[in-house]
């Protein structure tokens, strides 16, 4: 049996990227038995679960440095997937080139974007200029074909070893924190108990009524219930229309949360819960 209760049928994990990229790792990590599968985009991770040409999909939701990932709360909901599991992974940046040329060669490194501002103190120390990518993995890919010496790319350990490049510097980013957060999910639910401490997310629209917002959230804190995440976001490209999503402290079976959800429904005209899974012990480190 698969750990989210279910026998696998093809033994793949869907993933968005490049293989090496940093969701590649997730996948790795969190389900090492899974072969991965490098998807062009969220939507066709998504595609490849419901198609039945994997079992599970590995889909980033957020950053401890840059936030929510875009358009991800929005995917979620029509996805018709359910959330099994969270996985964390240490966003660790490593400079790496063609075999046998030295850091001093490099004049730019190559990466998306977002990792370009994580090594900035260190790209600046070696006066190297930093190029935007699609993506890191693929950068590394890239640089493979052209054969380019004075190209440098920033990406994972796991890309360096994918594509036979040789890692100039590892860890050089520039804050320690940096880690992501990934939601595993599958066509079918697991509302199963599991582990110490269960954690539930779900989506709910509040009703056009004076303080509905305030008044939803109530029957968590009068409940005890810690909401560890509340976002909002348009949807249908209305400014009137908000939904929000949360994560929450808890197994909808669990007294105080039956409780809370019940009050939330009252004030809610929508309410959907995306999954219930364990907590990652990663939350209490």
């Amino acid at each position: 049996m698969s750990r989210q209760g279910q026998s696998p049928k093809t033994g793949r994990i869907a993933f968005q990227g490049e293989l090496g990229a940093y969701s590649h790792q997730a996948c790795r990590d969190a389900r090492p038995d899974l072969e991965p599968v490098p998807c062009r985009t969220f939507e066709d991770v998504i595609a490849a679960v419901k198609k039945g040409d994997a079992d599970l999909a590995m889909l980033p939701v957020e950053n401890s440095t840059y936030g929510r990932v875009a358009d991800i709360h929005r995917l979620l909901p029509e996805s018709g997937l359910h959330i099994l599991d969270e996985a964390f992974v240490r966003v660790h940046i490593s400079l790496m080139a063609l075999p046998g040329v030295e850091i001093e060669e490099l004049e730019k490194v190559r990466a998306h974007l977002v990792l370009l501002p994580q090594a900035a103190s260190f790209l600046a120390r070696y006066g190297i200029r930093g190029e935007a990518a699609a993506d890191s993995a693929g950068a590394a890919a890239e640089l493979v074909q052209t054969q380019t010496r004075s190209v440098g790319v920033l990406a994972s350990d796991m890309a360096a070893e994918t594509y036979g490049l040789n890692i100039l510097a590892r860890h050089i980013e520039d804050h320690a924190h940096n880690t992501t957060r990934f939601l595993i999910m599958g066509t079918e639910p697991d509302t199963r108990p599991r582990g110490e401490k269960m954690m539930t997310t779900f989506v709910f629209r509040v009703r056009n009524i004076p303080a509905a917002l305030y008044k939803a959230m109530g029957g968590f804190a009068t409940n005890g219930v810690n909401m560890t995440k509340l976002e909002s976001y348009m949807v249908g490209g209305h400014f009137t229309a908000t939904q929000f999503y949360a994560d929450v402290e808890g197994h909808p079976d669990d007294p105080a949360l039956a409780r809370a959800l019940e009050e939330l429904d009252y004030f809610t005209s929508y309410l959907e819960i995306l999954g219930v899974y364990p907590a990652a012990p990663e939350r209490d480190g």
